[in-house]
């Protein structure tokens, strides 16, 4: 199957609108466990999932073994079929081993790659260049660029972003940079489908010529998220915004009280422990979570 859907110039979507960063689940003990990623996997694309991204940050692609991401990614693609697009994260800090995670998770049935810049390091912008280029010529995959200088130490500026654009292989962006006027520059510019990282920005990237999202919130309400932009699309635009507003508590939960959308998705799912470093939610975080959680679920 080809990862492309049907899209218009203006707003192309090589991997679907509403795509989940997908967490993995482990078993009480610790492992991966594979019957309970299929079953979520399966549970988000009937939910309204256009596509799954696996390994991310969400996914705990730190701490699990390569061979625990091809598991993954085999399992997942077994549970949704050949039609759902599977973008695999493959970033680290090692080009050759990124390299490696790329071809790794080709052979294992990806539709795409989601490329993080190298973290801890803190290449400058020429390096991050030819890091990106090196992984996209290695493989024969699409790939997404993964910004997320909150997290990596280094941003890809703009110049760079458009730069990359011009790569035949190198066709998305998942944003995390919190910087709007820099992603209209870039979605102006064309080139890049760029999907929204950070829920709070769905809707505003959306509007300006966004793809979609890449959303951790969707393990957990994956038709809510959706929703917003199916309203945008039907020309419901304060509609949209209705929907967006009442997902905010839950997102300003998941995401901004200071524990990782990892940690506050799978205390919401109940879908096994975390790996340490992460440590679980606690009593009165996961209480207001599920509060939270219901009160969504109730409004009309």
């Amino acid at each position: 199957m080809t990862p492309f859907t049907p899209a218009t110039p203006s707003r192309p979507r090589p991997f679907g609108r509403a795509l989940c960063a997908m967490i993995t689940p482990f078993t009480a003990d610790g492992a991966l466990d594979p019957d309970a990623a299929a079953a979520h996997a399966a549970a988000l694309v009937a939910g309204g999932c256009d596509g799954l991204v696996l390994s991310g940050t969400t996914g705990e692609s730190p701490t699990t073994s390569d061979a625990e991401k091809a598991t993954l990614l085999r399992v997942v693609r077994e549970a949704v079929g050949p039609d759902v697009p599977l973008v695999a994260g493959v970033g680290t800090s090692d080009t050759r081993h990124t390299v490696e995670l790329s071809r790794q998770a080709e052979r294992a049935g990806a539709d795409g790659l989601l490329v993080v810049t190298p973290y801890y390091s803190r290449p400058p912008q020429a390096a991050v260049e030819a890091h990106f280029r090196r992984v996209a010529d290695a493989a024969g995959l699409p790939v997404m660029l993964y910004d997320i200088p909150g997290r990596t130490g280094t941003r890809v500026e703009t110049g760079t972003m458009l730069r990359l654009a011009e790569h035949p292989r190198i066709v998305a962006v998942k944003d995390c940079s919190q910087d709007l006027l820099g992603a209209t520059r870039v979605i102006a510019a064309g080139g890049l489908a760029y999907y929204s990282g950070c829920e709070e920005l769905n809707l505003p990237l959306y509007a300006v010529g966004g793809a979609g999202y890449v959303s951790t919130v969707a393990n957990v309400v994956p038709g809510r998220m959706r929703a917003v932009l199916d309203a945008f699309d039907a020309g419901d635009t304060a509609g949209a915004a209705r929907l967006n507003g009442r997902l905010a508590p839950l997102t300003a939960l998941m995401m901004a009280s200071g524990l990782p959308g990892t940690v506050t998705a799978k205390a919401l799912l109940a879908a096994g422990p975390v790996r340490e470093p992460l440590q679980p939610a606690g009593r009165e975080a996961s209480d207001g979570l599920r509060e939270a959680y219901g009160e969504l679920l109730a409004a009309a």
